[in-house]
């Protein structure tokens, strides 16, 4: 549904023409039969939308599991994670998937194989909303462990292979550790392509472009609410910390050539998205999605691969021991890539706790 059919009228108490139109209300009056001049009128149809205009410089991508956002904002991807999969499987509309999982699992299947079929099932609906790619978190329990990272990601691309889904259109979330990060890195090789989340550091984003790392996801907002108790004020979104991280990841990829796409998340407000206009993508959710198509004000162009390429910046690089030294001495970075997992892996036993007694 359109942000014009769901609100009916403009700010100006002024029918939107094709809602009108679909109504039956001649063009020139409103709904009460009162004139409505044809300028008007042509202000209201000619300004696109923020996200509209957004789309035209970024790939959209949608932060949730609700399948009506998706097909209400037309993303290109969708993302999802334990705490989106654990909200939405509570919600009576989506309770089918985890009785379709323990079918598919079988008699006497483990939580975690049911598990694995529900996240599978949420993606594979996905995939038949949007027409690009699902990104589907594993078990962030995995996320000191290059080899159970590896055999997750195998077994999840495998059944959404036997789903009919290739392994093209799907995104393996890993957190953006060492071993996660190497793990991804391996996985490529084999045509597993992996989205490595939880990234809030310029080490963490080069280490991922050296590893061949498909997709990662600096989590612009997180990096925001650390800084804000850190300094105990606000940021313009222009100086916003996240903002900045990614500018500067931005431009190190463009000026050197990496091909990992860069897709900014975790957004806390509407500015910062504005505020990254021409990155790669930008996963953004259904609130603030709903903003952007409410809103006509300009979009301009704020990351041009172009200005990158030509900037002034030192190529630099990360053997595990440089890694995990720069890592620490990022205290930011540090306490928000544990405190992540943690979240994460918290979900995941709640996610397990409510499968269990489902089966009974």
């Amino acid at each position: 549904m359109s942000v014009c059919a769901r609100r009916s009228f403009n700010e100006g108490g002024e029918a939107c023409a094709p809602f009108m139109a679909r109504r039956g209300v001649a063009p020139g009056l409103n709904s009460a039969g009162f004139s409505v001049t044809m300028a008007a009128m042509a202000t209201t149809t000619a300004s696109p939308s923020q996200l509209d205009q957004l789309k035209r410089l970024t790939k959209i991508v949608a932060d949730t599991a609700d399948f009506e956002s998706m097909r209400e904002f037309a993303p290109t991807d969708a993302t999802t994670n334990p705490s989106l999969v654990l909200k939405a499987i509570t919600m009576p509309q989506h309770a089918w998937l985890l009785d379709q999982a323990r079918r598919d699992a079988g008699a006497g299947a483990s939580v975690g194989r049911i598990i694995d079929g529900l996240l599978v099932g949420f993606g594979t609906e996905i995939l038949k909303i949007v027409p690009g790619r699902v990104s589907t978190e594993m078990d962030a329990r995995l996320s000191f462990d290059t080899g159970a990272s590896m055999a997750k990601a195998r077994m999840l691309v495998g059944l959404y292979e036997k789903a009919g889904v290739s392994r093209e259109r799907v995104l393996i979330k890993i957190a953006s550790t060492w071993e996660g990060i190497q793990a991804a890195g391996r996985l490529a090789t084999e045509g597993i392509h992996c989205n490595l989340t939880l990234l809030f550091s310029f080490p963490q984003a080069v280490a991922c472009a050296e590893a061949g790392v498909q997709l990662i996801s600096p989590f612009v907002g997180r990096i925001l609410d650390w800084h804000k108790k850190s300094a105990g004020h606000d940021f313009a979104p222009a100086e916003d910390p996240g903002v900045i991280s990614v500018r500067q990841i931005y431009q190190y990829y463009k000026k050197f050539g990496h091909r990992t796409e860069i897709m900014g998340a975790s957004f806390r407000n509407k500015g910062e998205i504005l505020e990254l206009a021409g990155c790669d993508l930008l996963t953004i959710s259904p609130a603030l999605l709903g903003e952007l198509a409410a809103a006509t004000g300009s979009v301009p162009r704020k990351l041009d691969p172009r200005e990158a390429a030509a900037a002034e910046v030192e190529r630099v690089t990360f053997d595990e021991s440089s890694f995990r030294f720069a890592l620490n001495e990022d205290a930011m970075a540090t306490e928000k890539t544990a405190e992540g997992i943690r979240i994460f892996s918290a979900d995941i036993v709640k996610l397990e706790q409510l499968v269990a007694q489902k089966r009974g």
